[in-house]
């Protein structure tokens, strides 16, 4: 072959035809595609030692520079070379956590050694920005991922799902007009695609544009604590309490939350108006949109898809066969 490259495997050319059917397409007699497609392959089957299926993690083919890491990370980084190692050992010492194998062009294998661990799917899509590079990992959940510019693709053991890039929805969807108005909406979006349909955790989020909007909803819980979408080290008691109530979760229009464990209440316009739409959690979402159309709901399914609506209408969704 003209490239050098050896002719794809069976099972590479399905891992391809199986990415493709969600819209990533890999060129396998392409040097660059080959050693991502390589990578993807081996975090669905990592090699296992007394039984322990291992995590794993590679940065593969980043661009950006050193200084480019730090600061879009963060984090303090530390490489170490590999280059004596073969690439089979070479993976042992990447946990997709806190150690990533890192696999260049012009370069030997390194090892990014970093002092904190980031193996969320929010970090993950940092570093996609951070090192300009395709993030594949295998997350202690048994979740595999792959994170590049065009999204983030899950392999949950049955079957692919794609999410594409907060960014484009806010593009393609133009929710709201002004940036400081899109700069919250998308802390919120960031936060219902990649903390809560990350990690399988159903929810009904409402994003108030005004504050003097007048809600539909019953209040069947005391005032929560003002959690700020936008303050990193709220996340986590805001997810925490995300997956174990019913009802929907209420921000004003920066992002704090203001209510918690709501009922929405449909007047009978919306009802009559606004066909219901999948399961209970979507319909009375549109149909609060519908009423309150100042806000913009966000639904978040339990198997990870999250949808987007406004004055009675579906703005985006991130899973096209819905």
């Amino acid at each position: 072959m003209a490239t050098g490259i050896e002719p794809p495997s069976g099972r590479l050319r399905r891992l391809a035809e199986e990415l493709d059917e969600i819209g990533l397409t890999f060129d396998l007699h392409s040097a660059d595609d080959r050693v991502v497609i390589d990578e993807i392959d081996y975090g669905l089957r990592p090699a296992i030692h007394e039984r322990r299926i291992p995590t794993y993690g590679s940065l593969v083919l980043p661009s950006a520079d050193a200084a480019h890491w730090k600061a879009g990370t963060g984090l303090r980084i530390t490489t170490r070379a590999l280059d004596k190692l073969a690439l089979g050992d070479a993976r042992r010492f990447a946990d997709g956590s806190s150690s990533w194998l890192v696999r260049r062009r012009d370069r030997g294998l390194q090892l990014a050694v970093f002092d904190r661990p980031a193996s969320s799917e929010r970090d993950i899509v940092v570093m996609v920005d951070a090192f300009q590079a395709a993030i594949v990992q295998r997350h202690s959940s048994g979740v595999v991922r792959l994170a590049t510019e065009r999204g983030v693709a899950r392999w949950d053991g049955l079957a692919w799902h794609r999410e594409p890039l907060v960014t484009r929805w806010i593009d393609a969807m133009a929710a709201w007009e002004g940036s400081a108005r899109e700069r919250v909406f998308a802390k919120v979006l960031a936060f219902a695609v990649h903390d809560l349909g990350a990690r399988g955790i159903g929810a009904l989020l409402i994003v108030q544009n005004a504050d003097d909007e007048t809600p539909n909803f019953e209040q069947r819980m005391a005032e929560p604590p003002p959690l700020d979408v936008g303050n990193p080290l709220d996340l986590t008691p805001l997810r925490h309490v995300l997956s174990q109530i019913d009802g929907a979760a209420v921000f004003d229009r920066n992002g704090v939350l203001r209510h918690l464990g709501v009922r929405l209440v449909a007047s009978p316009e919306a009802v009559a108006d606004v066909d219901g739409h999948r399961g209970m959690r979507h319909t009375s979402g549109r149909r609060y949109s519908f009423d309150q159309d100042g806000s913009v709901v966000i639904v978040v399914s339990e198997d990870g898809p999250v949808t987007v609506m406004k004055n009675g209408t579906i703005l985006g969704r991130t899973d096209a066969q819905a």
